[in-house]
């Protein structure tokens, strides 16, 4: 079931789908609005409103399974509307494109798709959170689009600035980057200031890398729509690029003059104009993943055991402290992410070869050594190893 808040009534809109969807915040001007829970919305009002959009921003929490859920539940029905669908994503970097494409096309595996973009460094959220939405978009041929700037220039400008951008870096971003409005800039102090004291003009450079990456997806997304007056978009990001239309939106309006809405998820603030439409859902959860139950380390091209969980598969296994995995199942192990990219879709009971080098005392290499792990379930989920920026 959907609940879509629209205007100043809570609409009641029943899917075949788990999630509950809640559209607009109330537009009310008063002290004082209402909102109205009985009243109901047909099954395909929702999306036959979203219809009239040239674009549809859709937010997301990162790490809800039910945003995602939701997220792909808008795709479908858009789809069945007007089969001139294309997909805008944050979670991919422009310069990946050609991967993407690649993947959507049915030219790559899943796997290499995975590989190719790097998905597990440069984004790094459990992939079965976005693994659905992928596939849908590869059954149908519904084009994907990378909309996020390279990695580089948000810490880049996080540090010096925009004005310190090289000129093959500033390519990525429009000519005019407006500012921030007043109470985006305050929302955004109320997360900097969670970090404490700061070096002079650090606040301003924060903003600015927040600015990159609208001003960037922003930019991408309007090239793609002006090539192409055909399609319409569903955009993916990040709660916080959408809110109140202050980061993305306004942006992309700028550039194109389109229409749009915009869609959140439960979490957000229910306040007037944050979005058009938000998005009510029962809890969602991925089932439990299979994990070794070993915290890593990398250094030196290595991948080391820093501990071991008590009990977990690892040590059951006879793994220890400080051994340097070289391969799981026959596969290559150097990094985290290529841990990650092997187990990802894992589940608890499953059996892998685990080779290790034993470190002998004072850091000698040893031996190596294989293993046979059966993964066990984890209640932590594997994202919570990233360290997140706010609107990432």
């Amino acid at each position: 079931m959907f609940r879509v808040l629209y205007g100043r009534h809570l609409l009641v809109l029943t899917l075949t789908c788990a999630p509950v969807i809640v559209g607009a915040a109330a537009q009310d001007q008063g002290a004082l609005s209402a909102v109205d829970l009985d009243t109901t919305l047909p099954p395909g009002k929702l999306a036959a409103q979203l219809e009239t959009k040239r674009v549809v921003f859709v937010g997301e929490t990162h790490t809800r399974y039910g945003d995602h859920l939701n997220q792909l539940e808008i795709i479908r029905r858009l789809h069945q509307l007007d089969p001139n669908l294309v997909i805008g994503v944050e979670y991919f970097q422009q310069p990946l494109q050609s991967k993407v494409d690649d993947y959507i096309a049915g030219r790559i595996t899943e796997h290499e798709f995975l590989v190719d973009t790097s998905y597990f460094k440069n984004w790094g959220y459990d992939y079965r959170l976005y693994a659905p939405m992928f596939r849908f978009a590869r059954e149908q041929r519904i084009p994907v689009r990378a909309l996020n700037v390279p990695g580089d220039l948000p810490p880049a400008v996080a540090k010096a600035g925009i004005a310190a951008l090289s000129e093959q870096q500033r390519a990525y971003l429009p000519k005019e980057i407006g500012p921030a409005d007043a109470d985006y800039r305050q929302r955004l102090r109320e997360v900097f200031q969670e970090h404490g004291p700061a070096k002079p003009h650090a606040f301003d450079h924060f903003v600015q890398a927040q600015l990159v990456w609208d001003e960037g997806m922003a930019q991408s997304a309007a090239a793609y729509l002006n090539k192409n007056p055909d399609r319409r978009m569903v955009i993916l990001a990040g709660s916080g690029h959408l809110e109140f239309g202050s980061g993305i939106p306004k942006r992309l309006e700028r550039q194109t003059h389109i229409s749009y809405a915009i869609v959140l998820n439960s979490g957000v603030e229910m306040e007037p104009h944050v979005a058009d439409y938000i998005l009510l859902s029962k809890p969602e959860e991925l089932p439990p993943a299979g994990v070794l139950g070993a915290s890593l380390q990398e250094k030196g091209r290595e991948c080391r055991i820093r501990s071991l969980v008590p009990g977990g598969a690892a040590e059951k296994a006879g793994l220890k402290r400080n051994d340097v995995l070289v391969e799981i199942e026959g596969q290559k192990v150097s990094t985290v992410a290529d841990m990650r990219l092997i187990l990802w879709d894992k589940k608890p009971g499953d059996r892998l070869r685990v080779s290790v080098k034993r470190m002998r005392r004072f850091g000698a290499a040893g031996e190596t050594h294989s293993f046979e792990v059966e993964l066990t379930a984890s209640g932590k989920t594997l994202q919570e190893l990233r360290i997140t920026q706010f609107l990432s």
